[in-house]
């Protein structure tokens, strides 16, 4: 039997070793590294690649490796204690760009065995690009911390870690790759006391609950984002030293928390969010007194706030948001003297007002009521804001609330404010110059209201803002560069959808450097900004729709790359588009659409992901576009070319630069002769728009590989022959099919019945013939109403694909809605027979057209169980009997009846 040891001999026995051992002052040894170690570092750094040289201090000119980057040793032996070479850029804070460039990749070395006394190392940042964690670092006997958080590792976590028995501190956090297959292993790591593997997949780990139990000493657990399906039972014996446990964004079976979490009675940080419970907020809760931070976020909750939470005096951060909390806001929050964050938004069954024993809140410096039903004006808001002579409120958070009345002088009492946001109300009234006031201000957002009058210049001496969101208002008036005088640290400016003119002079340098400017619909123009030539940094811009009559400048065509957003669209910007090259990792979004751009569509070596050159004067072929070897922008997912003067044959090419093509519009157009085979290659593509073109043939059989195709619209093109069996039997999650304005003929297959999904179908003016298949009724979603299509290719991107569809004999385009819109139109054709019952049974239907058919026979009389039905047109057949009564009880807009044989 292995003899045991209390904590306390532990600790002590761990306390004298670091005494011996450590003195963590880099480059500080009085005897020299140990020549074996400094060559098995010199190995170690063969096989890393070190892009921002940050090991150059690693060479064999520089003797001491004790002096070498990151790496500490024993001032008393020289032997290396310590590596620490996570990647020093902060991704938060720091470019995107600045943060790859330093990170380490290639593989571990074995070499590391050779530094026998390494207690602590840390390779967190950086990324080994898939490899698997070497097993050889579970024979690294005496390591007491290992970081390997974000380091892009993939595959099983070695058991061989279980050797490590000195390990204190483990995280292996946010490699989205590695997973778990059992625990066995870590019971063999009995001193550790933190424990991390958030991000990893724990779906399939056995034997969680036995190894956590045996774990004494563990203080941190964390396990965030790990796939648990249950959570582990843990004795709470063993689990009373626990003081951190985040076990949030598993979204668990279960829908009520485990007792024996209400037993951690030492607990300091506790994080639940994003899980599936359910019900009241337990009163469990109540015995962890010693709470600093809890967060019970998006759960479904639905009790009001308990009273009991005024048992929390020593609690910082709380958030409930995103619940189904019901009644007022509990005034026994304002017991939480302790408090700096509060987060109760997105409750809409919140309502009333803000108690007044939030006055005694004197630590708050966060406060968001977001999505709550505060039927309050701005004044009433501000009187309950604490008056305390230390009381400095760093961010209040009220969008989306039903605040109403104006922005006051009263603000003068939030001077120290870091985060003003009040978006999505109904603040009227001017913008009060003591805004200007707010030195401290890093964030303000009044976007969404209805805001009116002129922007004051005391705007301009907010020298700490960093966001400025006013967009979506009734601002009027001009901006001036005196506007922006002192705001050096602006890095997004938000103004879209205002009556603002900006208007600086010709030589203007900003004080700022954005990297995102959105100014939609304000007036920008006639003359392209000269000023955003300043902008290094600037990746996110919206100038749309803001009246430039110009040439784009070279200087901004040679700095696009950049950009990752991009739109210029709805203005009159004239000229040719160059060749667009450059070296961005990045995904680009490029919206030039609506301009006068002539020319032929240029070549592309970006990385540009959606493109949209639509409704310019561009003309001629596009084959060199497509088909061109260099035409590196082969992460492309969507490309619309549509409403231009663009002809010739569509090259077949297709399989060679446009294997991630989602969506492809190219209607409108002067296309001719027939589909190429190569199209079928498209097997990512979920729309596809050739409308309007001279196209002709058949439909190519290649084109049943693109079995993703959501949208497939060929209208008013010359295509001639049957329509396909497979189409029905490929595209099962088709969601609008127009052939509408072809030459098709012969039967209509019944594999269409096949498609459960289709909202829209249109066959109008072909020459197709026989009966109605009697199985349309399994078109389920002309059954029921639901927004099902929402996640398809028309809100990819935030791009909305435009899709005419003829409703009430008026041609009418939708886009956002069409998710809600369903319709059959088969007019104009040589269909005969009797309308079929079944179709009655698509009661969601809006629009049905069978008009200059060949149809015999009566109505069906239950049509008016169709009671979606808002234009109905069953006119120039040879239909029979009377009108059903059922027709005027739909409530219909348009019925179209005439030249119906009426018989007794």
């Amino acid at each position: 039997m292995k003899p045991t040891m209390n904590n306390n001999v532990v600790v002590s026995l761990l306390f004298i070793a670091t005494i011996n051992v450590i003195s963590f002052c880099n480059g500080n040894s009085s005897v020299g590294c140990i020549e074996t170690e400094r060559n098995a570092l010199l190995r170690f750094k063969q096989d890393l690649h070190d892009p921002s040289n940050r090991l150059a201090s690693w060479n064999i000119g520089h003797t001491d490796c004790c002096k070498w980057a990151g790496v500490v040793c024993d001032n008393f032996t020289g032997h290396v204690l310590q590596l620490s070479l996570r990647n020093p850029i902060d991704y938060y804070s720091d470019s995107d760009e600045a943060y790859l460039k330093s990170e380490l990749s290639g593989k571990l070395n074995p070499s590391l065995l050779d530094l026998k006394h390494l207690i602590h190392l840390d390779l967190s940042g950086n990324d080994f690009r898939g490899i698997q964690i070497p097993k050889h670092l579970g024979f690294m006997e005496k390591l007491r911390y290992l970081n390997l958080s974000d380091t892009g590792f993939t595959g099983m976590v070695p058991h061989q870690l279980g050797n490590l028995s000195n390990l204190q501190h483990l995280d292996l956090s946010v490699n989205y790759g590695l997973y778990v297959d059992k625990f066995s292993w870590l019971s063999g790591i009995s001193l550790l006391q933190n424990l991390d593997l958030s991000w990893t997949n724990l779906s399939k780990a056995s034997g969680l609950s036995l190894a956590i139990n045996s774990l004494s000493f563990l203080k941190v657990l964390k396990l965030s984002y790990s796939e648990l399906h249950h959570i582990p039972p843990l004795s709470s014996a063993n689990s009373s030293s626990l003081t951190t446990l985040d076990l949030s964004s598993n979204q668990f079976d279960e829908s009520f928390i485990p007792s024996w979490i209400f037993g951690l009675r030492h607990l300091v940080f506790l994080n639940l969010r994003e899980n599936n419970f359910q019900g009241p907020i337990p009163s469990g809760f109540g015995n962890l007194t010693s709470l600093r931070f809890l967060d019970l976020s998006s759960n479904h909750f639905n009790s009001t706030i308990p009273e009991w939470f005024f048992g929390f005096n020593l609690l910082e951060y709380l958030s409930l948001s995103d619940n189904n909390l019901q009644g007022r806001i509990s005034s026994s929050l304002g017991n939480l003297t302790q408090i700096k964050t509060l987060d109760l938004s997105y409750n809409e069954g919140l309502e009333g007002k803000i108690p007044r024993s939030f006055e005694r809140l004197c630590n708050l410096r966060s406060i968001s009521l977001s999505g709550i039903n505060l039927s309050l004006e701005i004044p009433q808001v501000l009187d309950v804001i604490p008056n305390c002579v230390t009381f400095e409120l760093e961010s209040l958070e009220l969008g989306v609330s039903q605040l109403t009345g104006q922005l006051t002088d009263q603000l003068g009492r939030l001077k120290n404010l870091i985060t003003l946001v009040l978006r999505f109300n109904n603040i009227s009234g001017p913008l009060p110059s003591i805004i200007g006031e707010f030195h401290f201000l890093k964030n303000l957002d009044l976007s969404y209201n209805n805001l009116e009058g002129f922007v004051p210049l005391s705007l301009g001496q907010l020298s700490s803002l960093e966001y400025l969101r006013l967009s979506q208002n009734k601002l009027i008036g001009t901006l001036s560069q005196f506007h922006f005088v002192n705001l050096t640290k602006l890095i997004g400016f938000y103004a879209y959808e205002n009556s603002l003119i900006l208007k600086f002079s010709p030589n203007w340098v900003p004080p700022f450097q954005l990297r995102y400017l959105q100014l939609r619909s304000c007036h920008l123009g006639p003359k392209f900004p000269s000023w955003l030539r300043s902008q290094k940094y600037l990746s996110f811009l919206d100038i749309s729709n803001t009246r430039i009559v110009d040439t784009i400048p070279d200087w901004f065509w040679k700095s696009i790359s950049q950009y990752s957003d991009l739109s210029l669209s709805h203005n009159q910007i004239y000229g040719e588009i160059p060749n667009l090259t450059g070296n961005n990792s990045h995904h680009f979004l490029l919206d030039l659409s609506s301009n006068n751009f002539s020319g032929q569509i240029p070549l592309l070596s970006l990385n540009i992901t959606v493109l949209d050159l639509s409704n310019n004067a561009l003309s001629g072929s596009i084959f060199q576009f497509i088909c061109h070897g260099k035409n590196m922008s082969k992460g492309m997912e969507f490309l619309k070319l549509s409403k231009k003067n663009l002809s010739g044959e569509i090259p077949d090419c297709w399989n060679m630069n446009w294997s991630s093509l989602v969506g492809l519009n190219l209607s409108h157009n002067k296309f001719t002769n027939s589909l190429p085979k190569s199209m079928g290659s498209l097997i990512s593509l979920q729309s596809l728009n050739l409308r309007n073109n001279k196209l002709s043939g058949a439909i190519p059989m290649s084109f049943k590989n693109c079995t993703e195709l959501l949208a497939f619209d060929i209208g008013e093109n010359e295509f001639v022959g049957n329509i396909p069996i497979w189409i029905g039997e490929a595209f099962s999650k088709m969601v609008f099919l127009n052939f509408r304005s072809n030459k098709f003929h012969g039967m209509l297959p019944t594999e269409l019945c096949h498609l459960s999904s289709l909202h829209i179908l249109d066959l109008a003016y072909n020459n197709l013939s026989g009966t109605i298949p009697r199985c349309i009724n399994n078109f389920t979603s002309m059954k029921t109403l639901n927004s099902s299509a929402k996640n398809n290719i028309y809100y990819r991107w935030g791009i909305v694909e435009d899709v005419s569809i003829m409703m009430k004999g008026v041609m009418v385009e939708y886009n956002q809605i069409l998710n809600l819109v369903r319709s059959i139109d088969i007019s104009k054709n040589y269909f005969s027979g009797h309308i079929p019952v079944e179709m009655t049974n698509l009661e969601a239907l809006q629009s049905l057209n069978l008009s200059y058919n060949l149809f015999t026979g009566r109505i069906p009389e239950n049509i008016g169980a169709m009671r979606s039905l808002e234009a109905l047109d069953f006119s120039e057949n040879q239909l029979s009997g009377e009108i059903p009564q059922g027709v005027a009880m739909v409530g219909l807009e348009s019925v179209t009846t005439s030249a119906i044989w009426l018989r007794d």
